[in-house]
Order: structure tokens, then C-alpha cells, then sequence
């Protein structure tokens, strides 16, 4: 007469509440688990994302005063500045074999400075010399004035009288500010 609800009340329930007991901790255990994997994995990305940080701040303060040159030269005025170097890498290199006239300013801009928002000035120049008297001229004006970009570069041999130097027309894209 009682084996029913013993059977019931004493074996049933007491397996369904601990069948969902057993099948709630293993779903709750799934979402903590995927909780934790993705807080793991984010805070993995931001340790690795610190790091990157911290290396690239220490970039920039090694760079900082490369930067600050830089950041003076693209304030100044691009063709008195061009003029100014040219002068004195024509007094720094051999005089026979670099002469340098004075620089043009071109009215349009060239290239990339064409296409670009970003302020540019289009420079033409010429110079005579030797092939590694004007290289060694070019790259040194490109290191004094990093904002330069070659747009043309012209080399044709001198006259008859000078065999030894070249006539090179060179002209520059100089991004402003």
C-alpha cells in the first residue's frame, strides 16, 4: 500500500533532483569554464598588447629627438631650407667636383603631392659633378632633409670639355606642414 509513494518520494525525486543537480553543475561548469577561457585569452592580449605598447614608447623616446628635428625642419620653409643645404654641401664637397645652381621653385605640384591633401612643395634642381660626388651629395641633403621625395632624377654626361663629370637634374617632392 506504501511501496508506491516510497518508490516515489524515496527513489524517483531524489534521482531526478540529483540528475539535475549533476546535468545544472556541469552546464553551469561549461560556462564558467568558456568564461574563463575568454577572460584568460583577454587578459593574455592585453599583457601582449602592454608590452607592445611599453616597446613602442621606448621607440619613441630614442626617437624623440630625430622627431623634434623633424618636426622643425617640416615647419620651416622647404625652399630656403633646400637652398641653404645645397650651399653648404657645395662648400662641404670638392668644388671640382660638385657645383650646384641656385634651386627652382615649380608652381605645380608632382607625383604623390599631386594626389595628396598633405601640403607639398615641387623643387627642381641641377647639379654637375661626379657620379660619387653627386650621390654622395644627394643622399646627404636627403638625410638633412627627410620630408624630401625624389620625383625625377636625370643624369646626362657633361660636355666634351669635362668628360669626368655629370649633369644631373633632380627634382623633389618636400611634404609641409
Amino acid at each position: 500500500m506504501y511501496k508506491q509513494p516510497i518508490i516515489l518520494f524515496g527513489i524517483v525525486i531524489p534521482l531526478l533532483l540529483v540528475a539535475g543537480i549533476v546535468g545544472g553543475s556541469f552546464v553551469l561548469r561549461g560556462k564558467v569554464m568558456t568564461s574563463y577561457d575568454s577572460k584568460a585569452k583577454s587578459y593574455k592580449d592585453y599583457q601582449t598588447n602592454k608590452i607592445v605598447a611599453l616597446e613602442s614608447e621606448l621607440q619613441i623616446v630614442r626617437q624623440r629627438d630625430a622627431f623634434q628635428q623633424w618636426s622643425e625642419i617640416l615647419e620651416q620653409d622647404s625652399f630656403s631650407l633646400l637652398g641653404t643645404n645645397l650651399r653648404m654641401l657645395e662648400k662641404k664637397l670638392p668644388s671640382k667636383e660638385f657645383q650646384q645652381p641656385l634651386p627652382e621653385r615649380m608652381n605645380n605640384k608632382l607625383g604623390f603631392g599631386n594626389a595628396s591633401d598633405q601640403k607639398s612643395a615641387a623643387m627642381k634642381f641641377n647639379v654637375r659633378g661626379t657620379y660619387r660626388t653627386v650621390q654622395k651629395g644627394l643622399i646627404e641633403l636627403e638625410t638633412l632633409m627627410p620630408n624630401l621625395q625624389l620625383q625625377d632624377f636625370r643624369m646626362a654626361p657633361s660636355s666634351a670639355s669635362d668628360a669626368s663629370l655629370l649633369n644631373v637634374q633632380v627634382t623633389y617632392t618636400a611634404w609641409e606642414k
